[in-house]
């Protein structure tokens, strides 16, 4: 479906009183910057009775298995000091994805640890977000509809003991770029 603001994809799923919606974004920090960066949110709607516990899956790009970012999302900039990767955290309020409302504005974040999960009690939702970065050289291919990441993107999330994978054509992927 399309998101009746941005026109962007969204992508649903749902089982057992359990809704969960993924949308997908793409960007550089500066246009200098060869390094991309894919945003994602993804939304819970718990419409049964219990609680449901949520906790992040695996993210692959083409194959390529990826761990998504330390991210903090209450201080503008970037660290200064970078790591081997090049970044040693990603501030949310950079990006535009979310600056613009192409992704949800809500910044609640899955954990690092595994075995760490997010809660989302009955009848209520959350919204988790997470930033990659694309592992490839050269990820985007532009022609005359625009630029968009090449591939396949996929990434699973776990709600109540149920897996919910979502699988994104490049294509499909927002474009945040200012």
């Amino acid at each position: 479906m399309k998101d009746p603001l941005t026109g962007n994809e969204i992508l649903k799923l749902k089982h057992n009183g359990v809704e969960v919606s993924s949308r997908m974004g793409f960007e550089k920090l500066r246009p200098e910057d060869v390094a991309e960066f894919i945003a994602y949110s993804t939304t819970i709607i718990n419409n049964t009775e219990t609680e449901l516990a949520v906790e992040r899956g695996g993210i692959t790009v083409d194959g390529y298995l990826v761990t998504p970012l330390s991210v903090d999302a209450n201080i503008k900039g970037v660290k200064k000091k970078p790591s081997k990767e090049g970044m040693d955290a990603l501030r949310m309020r950079d990006l535009h994805c979310f600056k613009s409302g192409t992704l949800p504005g809500e910044k609640s974040l899955l954990v690092e640890l595994p075995s760490s999960a997010v809660i989302v009690e009955p009848r209520s939702s959350r919204t988790v977000s997470g930033v990659i970065k694309d592992p490839r050289h050269y990820p985007i291919l532009c022609s005359v509809d625009g630029c968009f990441p090449k591939g396949t993107i996929r990434y699973s999330i776990r709600a109540g003991g149920h897996e919910y994978i979502f699988t994104w054509q490049g294509r499909s992927v927002a474009n945040c770029s200012r």
